[in-house]
């Protein structure tokens, strides 16, 4: 094949994929403004109560007073880094924790058994009951905040990385320890390698169980915070400030997937293209 067919194979490509990230682009777009325009043309009508139903305009107007004049509580700058604050912190320690005891766990089977059934049975226990004991044992500040969204991250990431520490090719491992490797270089060199595809995985759904743990903590029992907003606004019956609040959470949620996305993609470098990926770009 000379050159020039490959180059038009390339371009070809190229188009192929622009075309259809434009098209998602368009549809996502799409879909945003039938669901805004529909909902402000039923409230506007009275079709829903705009009341109980709320409206764009009103969560738009909410959210300026808010940005503009604050909020009970202090600036509203205020209570978005403090729920970001507690999110991060409780991802960060969650995280740390799932994998270490995910991979002592996995390489360890006296500890395995020993610990299993204790991990279950708090991982079963309602989050809103381990919330309020936090609130209890550390106050209405930002360390129960931490601890609820660490607890639900842990398990997320737990659960993985000991499921991907099993499913590790013990034959890698074997050559690793022939080789001289000691238990802790076979493990860094060879099982943490191996599982990250696994942990990686988990961190996506762990980055939304740790804004969810500083929400409902807010909830429970707080002095600043998203969480506290939303509860404040609902006892009001601002059906407006709760979606806008709600709002700002989905857009944190939003920007924080993608940068856990380029992470991803930097830290699985390695890793080659997947079957989705590869019809994808083939479009």
């Amino acid at each position: 094949m000379s050159d020039s067919s490959e180059d038009a194979i390339s371009r070809a490509a190229r188009k192929r994929v622009q075309r259809y990230r434009r098209t998602v682009l368009a549809g996502q777009i799409g879909t945003f403004v039938s669901i805004v325009g529909t909902w402000q043309i039923l409230s506007f009508y009275k079709i829903i109560d705009p009341f109980f139903a709320g409206s764009p305009v009103g969560i738009v107007l909410r959210l300026a007073d808010w940005f503009t004049h604050g909020t009970a509580y202090g600036s509203f700058w205020l209570q978005i880094w403090v729920t970001m604050e507690e999110s991060l912190l409780g991802f960060a320690v969650g995280v740390l924790s799932g994998v270490v005891f995910g991979v002592l766990l996995g390489e360890i089977p006296l500890l395995s058994d020993i610990l299993t059934p204790y991990i279950k049975m708090v991982n079963a226990l309602p989050r809103i009951v381990l919330g309020s004991i936090f609130v209890i044992w550390l106050g209405l500040g930002l360390s129960s905040k931490v601890m609820l969204a660490a607890v639900l991250v842990f398990f997320v990431v737990f659960f993985n990385a000991y499921q991907g520490v099993k499913s590790v090719d013990r034959n890698l491992v074997a050559h690793a320890r022939i080789l001289g490797a000691s238990r802790i270089g076979v493990v860094w060199h060879v099982v943490v390698p191996s599982a990250m595809t696994w942990i990686i995985a988990s961190l996506h759904v762990a980055l939304g169980f740790s804004i969810i743990g500083a929400i409902v903590g807010e909830f429970l029992g707080a002095q600043h915070g998203l969480g506290l907003v939303i509860s404040t606004a609902q006892n009001s019956f601002d059906t407006n400030g709760v979606f806008g609040a709600m709002l700002v959470i989905g857009i944190i949620a939003i920007s924080a997937e993608a940068l856990m996305g380029l992470a991803e993609k930097r830290l699985l470098a390695w890793r080659p293209p997947t079957a989705t990926e590869g019809g994808r770009a083939g479009i």
